[in-house]
Protein backbone atom coordinates (compact mmCIF):
# COMPACT_ATOMS: atom_id res chain seq x y z
CA UNK A 1 0.00 0.00 0.00
CA UNK A 2 1.54 3.26 -1.31
CA UNK A 3 0.89 6.64 0.96
CA UNK A 4 -2.32 7.88 1.30
CA UNK A 5 -2.94 11.41 0.54
CA UNK A 6 -6.24 10.90 2.35
CA UNK A 7 -4.67 10.09 5.69
CA UNK A 8 -2.08 13.03 4.85
CA UNK A 9 -5.16 15.03 4.77
CA UNK A 10 -6.86 13.42 7.82
CA UNK A 11 -3.66 13.55 10.15
CA UNK A 12 -2.57 17.47 8.81
CA UNK A 13 -6.55 18.63 9.75
CA UNK A 14 -6.95 16.56 12.88
CA UNK A 15 -10.24 15.51 11.72
CA UNK A 16 -12.51 14.35 14.38
CA UNK A 17 -14.38 11.59 13.82
CA UNK A 18 -13.75 11.00 10.40
CA UNK A 19 -15.62 7.65 9.84
CA UNK A 20 -19.05 7.24 8.38
CA UNK A 21 -21.82 8.79 10.58
CA UNK A 22 -19.47 10.80 13.36
CA UNK A 23 -19.47 11.04 16.19
CA UNK A 24 -23.01 11.23 16.32
CA UNK A 25 -23.52 7.57 14.89
CA UNK A 26 -20.95 6.22 17.26
CA UNK A 27 -22.51 7.15 20.43
CA UNK A 28 -26.06 5.78 18.79
CA UNK A 29 -24.30 2.28 18.16
CA UNK A 30 -22.34 1.98 21.95
CA UNK A 31 -25.28 2.35 23.32
CA UNK A 32 -26.66 -0.93 22.24
CA UNK A 33 -23.16 -2.48 24.39
CA UNK A 34 -22.79 -3.41 27.64
CA UNK A 35 -20.49 -0.89 28.79
CA UNK A 36 -19.33 0.14 32.13
CA UNK A 37 -16.61 1.32 34.36
CA UNK A 38 -14.99 -1.75 34.46
CA UNK A 39 -14.65 -2.43 30.72
CA UNK A 40 -11.57 -2.37 28.92
CA UNK A 41 -11.60 -0.78 25.75
CA UNK A 42 -9.22 -0.77 22.98
CA UNK A 43 -9.71 2.13 20.11
CA UNK A 44 -7.40 1.40 16.94
CA UNK A 45 -6.85 3.41 14.93
CA UNK A 46 -8.05 6.37 17.06
CA UNK A 47 -7.05 9.46 15.13
CA UNK A 48 -7.50 12.35 17.23
CA UNK A 49 -9.34 10.51 20.05
CA UNK A 50 -13.00 11.76 19.77
CA UNK A 51 -14.39 8.25 20.15
CA UNK A 52 -11.80 7.48 22.90
CA UNK A 53 -12.37 10.59 25.18
CA UNK A 54 -16.38 10.00 24.20
CA UNK A 55 -16.02 6.00 26.40
CA UNK A 56 -13.35 7.50 29.37
CA UNK A 57 -15.74 10.60 29.63
CA UNK A 58 -19.43 9.02 28.99
CA UNK A 59 -19.10 5.32 30.34
CA UNK A 60 -15.89 6.07 32.89
CA UNK A 61 -14.39 3.21 30.90
CA UNK A 62 -10.97 2.07 31.08
CA UNK A 63 -9.84 3.14 27.31
CA UNK A 64 -6.33 2.55 25.64
CA UNK A 65 -6.26 4.26 22.12
CA UNK A 66 -3.67 3.29 19.08
CA UNK A 67 -2.82 4.75 16.12
CA UNK A 68 0.01 4.83 13.45
CA UNK A 69 0.41 7.72 12.27
CA UNK A 70 2.89 10.24 14.86
CA UNK A 71 0.75 13.46 14.27
CA UNK A 72 -2.72 12.05 15.32
CA UNK A 73 -1.13 10.46 18.32
CA UNK A 74 0.40 13.58 19.10
CA UNK A 75 -3.17 15.49 18.66
CA UNK A 76 -4.52 12.50 20.59
CA UNK A 77 -2.44 13.05 23.80
CA UNK A 78 -3.26 16.58 23.66
CA UNK A 79 -7.34 16.15 24.28
CA UNK A 80 -6.94 13.91 26.84
CA UNK A 81 -4.87 15.92 28.66
CA UNK A 82 -6.78 19.05 27.56
CA UNK A 83 -9.94 17.29 28.85
CA UNK A 84 -7.61 15.72 32.00
CA UNK A 85 -8.84 12.49 30.98
CA UNK A 86 -6.81 8.90 31.78
CA UNK A 87 -6.88 7.58 28.08
CA UNK A 88 -3.76 5.93 27.39
CA UNK A 89 -2.50 6.57 23.92
CA UNK A 90 -0.21 4.31 22.17
CA UNK A 91 1.67 4.60 18.42
CA UNK A 92 1.41 1.17 17.14
CA UNK A 93 0.10 -1.17 14.04
CA UNK A 94 -2.83 -3.42 15.08
CA UNK A 95 -1.03 -5.66 12.55
CA UNK A 96 1.32 -6.44 15.35
CA UNK A 97 0.11 -5.00 18.61
CA UNK A 98 3.33 -5.54 21.88
CA UNK A 99 -0.09 -6.45 24.54
CA UNK A 100 -1.21 -9.10 26.00
CA UNK A 101 -3.64 -11.89 24.97
CA UNK A 102 -7.35 -11.52 26.40
CA UNK A 103 -6.67 -7.63 27.49
CA UNK A 104 -9.93 -6.30 26.53
CA UNK A 105 -13.57 -6.31 26.93
CA UNK A 106 -14.17 -4.40 23.55
CA UNK A 107 -12.50 -3.09 21.05
CA UNK A 108 -13.41 -0.60 18.22
CA UNK A 109 -12.87 0.25 14.93
CA UNK A 110 -14.20 3.01 12.94
CA UNK A 111 -12.75 3.00 9.40
CA UNK A 112 -9.54 1.42 9.95
CA UNK A 113 -9.84 -2.07 8.43
CA UNK A 114 -9.93 -0.77 4.93
CA UNK A 115 -6.23 0.41 5.26
CA UNK A 116 -4.36 -2.95 6.57
CA UNK A 117 -3.66 -6.03 5.79
CA UNK A 118 -7.54 -7.38 7.29
CA UNK A 119 -6.45 -11.22 7.87
CA UNK A 120 -3.59 -9.79 10.17
CA UNK A 121 -5.46 -7.15 12.31
CA UNK A 122 -8.41 -9.33 12.40
CA UNK A 123 -5.79 -12.08 13.85
CA UNK A 124 -4.36 -9.40 16.68
CA UNK A 125 -7.79 -7.98 17.03
CA UNK A 126 -9.13 -11.79 17.83
CA UNK A 127 -5.72 -12.34 20.06
CA UNK A 128 -6.31 -9.21 22.38
CA UNK A 129 -10.07 -9.64 22.80
CA UNK A 130 -11.30 -11.69 26.31
CA UNK A 131 -13.46 -14.65 25.61
CA UNK A 132 -16.78 -13.27 24.87
CA UNK A 133 -15.35 -9.99 24.50
CA UNK A 134 -17.20 -8.15 21.69
CA UNK A 135 -15.81 -6.45 18.12
CA UNK A 136 -17.29 -3.35 16.69
CA UNK A 137 -16.42 -2.37 13.52
CA UNK A 138 -17.57 0.66 11.33
CA UNK A 139 -16.00 -0.06 7.63
CA UNK A 140 -16.41 0.89 4.14
CA UNK A 141 -18.02 -1.33 2.19
CA UNK A 142 -19.17 -1.79 -1.59
CA UNK A 143 -22.79 -2.25 -2.43
CA UNK A 144 -21.88 -4.90 -5.55
CA UNK A 145 -18.98 -5.60 -7.25
CA UNK A 146 -16.68 -2.17 -8.93
CA UNK A 147 -14.82 -2.46 -12.14
CA UNK A 148 -10.78 -2.42 -12.10
CA UNK A 149 -10.74 1.40 -13.23
CA UNK A 150 -13.43 2.28 -10.05
CA UNK A 151 -11.74 -0.02 -7.93
CA UNK A 152 -7.70 1.62 -8.39
CA UNK A 153 -9.35 4.91 -8.48
CA UNK A 154 -10.78 4.63 -5.06
CA UNK A 155 -7.77 2.13 -3.90
CA UNK A 156 -5.58 4.98 -5.50
CA UNK A 157 -7.39 8.29 -3.84
CA UNK A 158 -7.51 6.57 -0.16
CA UNK A 159 -4.56 4.46 -0.27
CA UNK A 160 -6.56 1.07 0.30
CA UNK A 161 -5.41 -2.39 -0.05
CA UNK A 162 -8.87 -3.22 -0.88
CA UNK A 163 -12.56 -2.63 -1.31
CA UNK A 164 -14.92 -4.80 0.35
CA UNK A 165 -18.20 -6.18 -0.37
CA UNK A 166 -20.42 -7.53 3.33
CA UNK A 167 -20.28 -10.98 1.67
CA UNK A 168 -16.01 -10.01 1.84
CA UNK A 169 -16.18 -9.45 5.23
CA UNK A 170 -18.32 -11.35 6.93
CA UNK A 171 -15.98 -14.48 5.39
CA UNK A 172 -12.33 -12.19 7.31
CA UNK A 173 -14.55 -12.07 9.98
CA UNK A 174 -15.60 -15.72 10.27
CA UNK A 175 -12.31 -16.74 9.69
CA UNK A 176 -10.46 -14.57 12.01
CA UNK A 177 -13.07 -16.91 14.35
CA UNK A 178 -15.62 -14.58 15.36
CA UNK A 179 -18.88 -15.55 16.25
CA UNK A 180 -22.92 -13.99 16.09
CA UNK A 181 -21.97 -11.10 13.45
CA UNK A 182 -24.53 -8.58 12.97
CA UNK A 183 -24.41 -6.11 10.20
CA UNK A 184 -26.77 -3.07 10.30
CA UNK A 185 -26.89 -0.85 7.49
CA UNK A 186 -26.87 3.09 7.73
CA UNK A 187 -29.87 4.88 6.26
CA UNK A 188 -27.21 7.66 5.70
CA UNK A 189 -25.81 8.58 2.25
CA UNK A 190 -22.15 8.69 2.07
CA UNK A 191 -22.44 11.79 1.05
CA UNK A 192 -23.64 12.60 5.17
CA UNK A 193 -20.20 10.98 5.64
CA UNK A 194 -19.35 12.72 8.68
CA UNK A 195 -22.21 15.14 9.44
CA UNK A 196 -20.60 17.27 12.11
CA UNK A 197 -16.54 17.31 11.58
CA UNK A 198 -13.64 18.43 14.41
CA UNK A 199 -10.87 20.31 13.13
CA UNK A 200 -7.43 20.47 14.88
CA UNK A 201 -5.19 21.55 12.26
CA UNK A 202 -1.46 21.49 12.61
CA UNK A 203 0.41 24.74 12.31
CA UNK A 204 2.09 23.86 8.64
CA UNK A 205 -0.21 22.41 6.04
CA UNK A 206 0.70 21.41 2.93
CA UNK A 207 -1.22 23.46 -0.01
CA UNK A 208 -2.03 19.93 -1.58
CA UNK A 209 -3.78 18.99 0.91
CA UNK A 210 -6.21 21.65 0.66
CA UNK A 211 -8.11 20.22 -2.54
CA UNK A 212 -8.31 16.67 -0.70
CA UNK A 213 -11.87 17.35 1.23
CA UNK A 214 -13.63 18.70 -2.18
CA UNK A 215 -12.08 15.08 -3.97
CA UNK A 216 -13.24 13.19 -1.33
CA UNK A 217 -16.90 14.75 -1.54
CA UNK A 218 -16.33 14.30 -5.57
CA UNK A 219 -15.80 10.51 -5.12
CA UNK A 220 -18.28 9.89 -2.47
CA UNK A 221 -21.14 11.46 -5.06
CA UNK A 222 -19.46 9.91 -8.02
CA UNK A 223 -20.02 6.74 -6.36
CA UNK A 224 -23.36 7.43 -4.41
CA UNK A 225 -25.15 4.09 -3.52
CA UNK A 226 -21.92 2.29 -4.74
CA UNK A 227 -19.88 3.17 -2.07
CA UNK A 228 -21.62 2.45 1.20
CA UNK A 229 -20.68 1.47 5.20
CA UNK A 230 -21.59 -1.08 7.45
CA UNK A 231 -21.62 -1.26 11.21
CA UNK A 232 -20.50 -5.32 12.26
CA UNK A 233 -20.48 -6.53 15.55
CA UNK A 234 -19.40 -9.70 16.71
CA UNK A 235 -18.35 -11.73 19.53
CA UNK A 236 -15.01 -14.09 20.37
Amino acid sequence: MGRSIYLDFLSKFGVGGAHPGGIGLTKDILKTEEINKNSRILDVGCGTGQTSAYLAEQYEAKVTGMDINSIMVEKAKSRMRKYQLPVEIIQGSIEDFPLKDGEFDFIISESVLSFVNQPKALKEIFRLLKNGGRFIANELTINKPLSLTIEEEIKQFYGLGSVLTEKNWITLFEKAGFKNINIRMQELSMLQYNPNPEFQCSEYIEPELYSVMYEHFNIMAKYDGVLSYRIFSCTK
